[in-house]
């Protein structure tokens, strides 16, 4: 029978017996950040980071990717971003499977980040007075703080501004990480990436430039939604009331769905992500929680950065590629057919059976070179 105990609105603020061992980690992070005995960057001031130009960026929902320029123009800039976070109902599936989502700007995952080496990234993160728990932010590309979720712990009502430097080039998981509730928060949709382009571009293993027509975001997302006795999906009026079952689903290790950007179906049929034969395609792929292997069938991966990081050589002509839970990853290709291309999971059951798909729709000229029907099927 599932542990019965009530999460209330003071329960979930005061975050359980973790915050007690957060603490003093959240008290000596803003001490030195306000001017203790630490400086929070060597090799910059105050007053030289004032003096840097402003970029103020209106981020977008995903697949899609805010504008930015593949290669640095001019010096390093404090480039500046807003995290509106929403708790709001989400259907996963044509079944009408309900989860109480917690987003960042509503959207499972949160909207991916662009920056360049050496920039500042300068977020404003909002907890508006509508939502009921407390959140903050983890960013897997930063430095100290426990990538900031120390120095951006809001409660309903309050919003907070982080600075950090983007010192390691690459893509990155971002994720909410309030005190005892990681891992709920997580899985309930609370995670995005950013990424950090070198300041000359991407490049192959022999440094020479690689130049992408579309870039479009990926965010793999695991679901834990309690059944009933029935096997029944079961509903709830909110989070709190849904936390105690959800743990139990949670702690089985075994998801009851597995979906691309927020729901079966997302990138699929008319939402398929588009791109014509010859386009050079980036798609940055994260997964918060789990190991995933994304495949393009009918395709490759070109140029692979599976654990991200741009200052390393890209693999090359790769089938499947694996990121592991807590990273993010990138993927090249040159199309050259045109049609769909099923990208997903290449666990088939993830893929097929909880969701864990999405298309992408190819116009151009079919090239009979690279394949074609020499035998159509029939009986003789």
């Amino acid at each position: 029978m599932t542990e019965q105990f009530q999460v209330t609105r003071r329960t979930i603020l005061a975050g359980v017996a973790f915050a007690g061992a957060l603490a003093p980690i959240i008290n000596t992070s803003e001490a030195r950040a306000e001017g203790g005995g630490i400086k929070t960057n060597v090799a910059a001031t105050a007053a030289d980071i004032a003096k840097l130009p402003r970029e103020k960026v209106e981020l977008v929902k995903p697949p899609f990717v805010h504008a930015h320029t593949q290669k640095a123009e001019g010096g390093p800039k404090v480039v500046e971003f807003t995290l509106t976070i929403k708790e709001q109902k989400m259907i996963l599936d044509d079944a009408g499977t309900e989860v109480h989502a917690m987003t960042f700007n509503g959207s499972v995952p949160g909207p991916l980040m662009v920056v360049h080496e050496g920039d500042y990234v300068e977020l404003t993160l909002i907890n508006p007075d509508t939502n009921t728990l407390q959140h903050n932010i983890d960013f897997h590309a930063a430095t100290g703080a426990l990538g900031g979720g120390a120095l951006t712990l809001v409660n309903p009502g309050e919003k907070t501004v982080l600075r950090f430097k983007a010192t390691k080039a690459g893509v990155f998981v971002y994720h909410c990480a309030p005190p005892g509730m990681v891992p709920w928060h997580v899985t309930s949709g609370m995670n995005g990436a950013i990424m950090v382009l070198p300041r000359d571009g991407l490049k192959d293993a022999k440094g020479n430039d690689l130049t992408y027509d579309k870039i479009y975001y990926v965010g793999e997302q695991d679901f834990y939604v309690p059944k009933d006795e029935d096997g029944n999906f079961k509903k709830y009026e909110s989070a709190g009331d849904a936390y105690a079952d959800t743990l139990e689903v949670m702690r089985s290790l075994t998801p009851s769905h597995i979906v691309f950007n927020g729901a079966i179906g997302a990138l699929t049929g008319q939402n398929a992500m588009k791109a014509e034969v010859g386009d050079r395609v980036l798609i940055v792929h994260s997964q918060a929680n789990r190991d995933t292997r994304p495949h393009l069938i009918g395709g490759h991966g070109d140029y692979v950065w599976a654990n991200g990081k741009f200052h390393n050589a890209p693999d090359t002509d790769q089938e499947t590629w694996f990121i592991p839970g807590g990273a993010a990853g990138a993927a090249y290709y040159t199309f050259h057919q045109p049609g769909i291309y099923a990208y997903v999971n290449h666990n088939l059951i993830e893929a097929f059976e909880l969701g864990a798909a999405a298309h992408f729709t190819v116009t151009g000229e079919w090239n009979d070179d690279l394949m074609t029907s020499v035998l159509a099927p029939s009986a003789s």
